[in-house]
Order: C-alpha cells, then sequence, then structure tokens
C-alpha cells in the first residue's frame, strides 16, 4: 500500500464486532428444542445436544474425552481440581493473558505465579525454566492464539512430572507439528465466547485422554447421583478397554467430590453442534485474513507484526502488533486517532484497567513484578478481524491503522 493510497478515500468501516451468523441448522435445532422444553442436559435418557456436542468435539481434536461447560473459565477451574491439587498448589502461567485464567486458579485455591512474556507474545522459556521446580502444575495460555514453545514446555514439565494445561480458549484450530492445540498437554480448554472461532455467546469445553481425569471434572462439573453414566468417549475412541477405564473411574469417584454445578445447556450446545463443520474454513479465512493484513501493516517502519513459530500453524481471528519507536503519548495519540477513524486498537498496557494487564490483577495473592511483560505490554496492539470480513473490508482496517500512525507521526515531528 502506497503513502497515496493512505490519503485516498476509504470504503465504509466494517464493525468488527459483529461475528458470522449462526448456520441454518440451528435454527431449526433450536425451534425443536423449544417445543420439547427439554433444556437441560440431563433430562433425556440418552444422547442430550450437550452429550452428542461432546463425543463430536472430542472426535474433531482426536481427543478420547470431552466435557462441556458453562465457560472456559469453568473448564480451567475443573482442570486444576481434576487434578486433585493441594490447597495452595503454585500453578506456572504466562504474564500476558486474560484475567480469568489467573482467577481460575484463585477459584481453585491455588496460588498463580507469573512468568515473563517476550515481544512475540509467547513465554520466556528461561524465566519459565527458572520458576517451574517451584509449582505443581502449568497452564500455559496460547494469549490470542500464539503458540509458545510447547516442545521445550512439555519436555521441562515432563522431566519434573508436572502436568500441564492448555488454555486454548484462542487456539481452536491451531496446530503445533500438525498436532492440533490443546491435545499437546493433559487437559486441553477452549471457548465458545462470541469472539471465539465458534460462537455461543458464552460456553466451554475441556477434552483430555484421561479417564481418571475427565471422571474427576465431570462428577464435580454437576453430575450428581448417576448422571455421569450420560457421559461416554468420543466415538472413533470408544473400546472395551476405554469404556471399562471410564466406567471404573466414575465409580471410584461418586459421592467424594463436591458439584460445582458448571454444566452446558442444551440450548448451547444446539448453537454450537452445526458451527463444528464450518470450523475448518473459519481457520483458512481467518489466517489468510491475518496474514493479508500483516503484510500491510509491516511496511510501516512503527510497527512490527510477530511471525509465528516454525511449528505452528494459526488459527486467528484477530492481529496484535507491536508499535516501536513511539514514546507513552505517541502511543496514545495513535489508539485515539485510529478510534476517531473508526478502527478501535486496544493497546494491552495503556488501556485502562485492562484485563490483560498483570498489574491489573489486585486480587492476585502473591502480586509480581514482571518488567519485560510490562514493557511489551505497553506497545502490544490488538485489533480484531472476523474471519467473515472480505479483502475490501482489511484495507479499509489496515489503511486506517497506518493512517493515524502517519498522522500521529507526522505530527510529532512537526
Amino acid at each position: 500500500m502506497s503513502q497515496t493510497s493512505l490519503r485516498a478515500p476509504m470504503g465504509p468501516v466494517p464493525d468488527v464486532h459483529q461475528a458470522e451468523a449462526i448456520p441454518d441448522a440451528a435454527r431449526a435445532a433450536i425451534e425443536a428444542l423449544m417445543q420439547s422444553g427439554d433444556l437441560f442436559r440431563y433430562t433425556a435418557p440418552q444422547d442430550a445436544p450437550v452429550a452428542l456436542l461432546e463425543a463430536e468435539f472430542a472426535q474433531l481434536l482426536g481427543a478420547k474425552y470431552a466435557l462441556a461447560v458453562s465457560s472456559c473459565s469453568a473448564a480451567l477451574f475443573l482442570s486444576l481440581k481434576a487434578l486433585d491439587l493441594p490447597r495452595d498448589a503454585r500453578v506456572l502461567i504466562p504474564g500476558f493473558t486474560f484475567a480469568a485464567v489467573p482467577s481460575s486458579v484463585v477459584h481453585a485455591d491455588c496460588i498463580p505465579v507469573l512468568c515473563e512474556v517476550g515481544e512475540n507474545y509467547r513465554v520466556d522459556m528461561a524465566d519459565f525454566e527458572a520458576k517451574l521446580d517451584n509449582v505443581q502444575a502449568v497452564i500455559i495460555s496460547h494469549m490470542r492464539g500464539h503458540t509458545s514453545d510447547m516442545d521445550a514446555i512439555l519436555a521441562l514439565c515432563a522431566a519434573r512430572d508436572i502436568p500441564v494445561v492448555e488454555d486454548a480458549a484462542h487456539s481452536l484450530g491451531t496446530t503445533w507439528h500438525g498436532r492440533k492445540i490443546g491435545t499437546l498437554g493433559a487437559i486441553g480448554c477452549f471457548s465458545f465466547q462470541s469472539y471465539k472461532m465458534i460462537n455461543a455467546g458464552e460456553g466451554g469445553i475441556l477434552i483430555t485422554d484421561d479417564a481418571e481425569l475427565v471422571a474427576r471434572a465431570v462428577i464435580m462439573s454437576g453430575a450428581y447421583e448417576h448422571n455421569w453414566q450420560k457421559h461416554k468417549s468420543a466415538p472413533s475412541t470408544e473400546t472395551d478397554d476405554a469404556t471399562g477405564a471410564l466406567q471404573a473411574a466414575f465409580a471410584k469417584w461418586q459421592n467424594k467430590l463436591p458439584l460445582y454445578n458448571l454444566r452446558m445447556s442444551n440450548l448451547s450446545a444446539v448453537v454450537i453442534r452445526p458451527q463444528l463443520p464450518e470450523l475448518a474454513r473459519r481457520v483458512s479465512d481467518g489466517l489468510k485474513n491475518h496474514d493479508y493484513v500483516a503484510d500491510q501493516l509491516n511496511q510501516s517502519p512503527y510497527i512490527t507484526v510477530p511471525a509465528p513459530l516454525a511449528p505452528e500453524k494459526r488459527a486467528p481471528d484477530s492481529i496484535q502488533f507491536n508499535l516501536v519507536g513511539m514514546s507513552d503519548d505517541e502511543v496514545r495519540r495513535f489508539a485515539k486517532a485510529s478510534a476517531a477513524k473508526g478502527v478501535k486498537v486496544q493497546v494491552f498496557g495503556l488501556s485502562e484497567d485492562n484485563a490483560r494487564a498483570f498489574w491489573n490483577w489486585q486480587f492476585l495473592p502473591e502480586q509480581q513484578s514482571l518488567p519485560q511483560t510490562r514493557a511489551m505490554l505497553m506497545r502490544a496492539c490488538d485489533v480484531r478481524l472476523p474471519v467473515r470480513l472480505r479483502e475490501d473490508e482489511l484495507d479499509v482496517i489496515a489503511a486506517i491503522v497506518l493512517s493515524a500512525i502517519e498522522d500521529t507521526m507526522e505530527a510529532a515531528a512537526a
């Protein structure tokens, strides 16, 4: 994009908060559900929409078991409880994540320990390794879909017998060496909130190959009495051994665990299920959109869009970039100029009370200093790029961001 084109008239600014339409198949399923009034996942004797979703999602990801719950936060909390960690266990998380992640750790009666994150938004491996010997579990947030060095993380944790939970809220469809993110650790957790690849407004799901872990999570999610019998493994993994292991684990934990009632309703499930076949197309469109805009933004000397790591194939529905060579005041003026033109740029560290800035997590039992992460967040920007956007709409977004940068820096020079 030339300097001249930045001053050229732009088309209408797309609404980046509008999600892709829910498939028509969901509407028929919703109507049938409304007619039956059967919204609770355990009313039907078998094959309730939530149970079908769990089986289909597990099969899609290549996992043995899935548990659908009320949110990804609930999935993270249940993961920690399923691991049977002692009270005040220390759980290592990246310093760049959403406040729901440390909140889930606190909710599980554990203590979040934060590690540094680099300018590429990924875990700083030196700081991660330095802090690893004093923790009992790890949650790796693939924040905004950026995958940290999972080879190194898994090797370091395996050597210490430390379980890894993947917060894959932003990474449904991402792969690492061709393996699906969420299947690398002991448990993977995903989100169906409206700004994710699959949209139910709210909702979450966890996956695992460990019958003991899923049995504990199922019971604690709210499977009272013998409702756990309505949970089963993915169709592709159903064998006598898998079924027997699951039933034995359920029987072992019957009445021995508290119920937190974090269940998903059938209404959410019928909204989600017709979107599963759309995932591959959405992932492809999202990556294409991201790279198209990244190529334009990287033309500015004041912007860098971090490249993916070599084993990573991303599934983005937003773009993050760092501002280079700009003061705090210039960064603020840029964000204000871009918003005035119609594109909201979130600067993680300069947005007031941002839930992704670790210093705003005042509920932490232990406050921690992360100078490298703080410096990154003061220049790290975020713009939504829904996968439904057309190329001409992406051009408008990129042109507004670049012209806001140009206006800001020309004013600074003057």
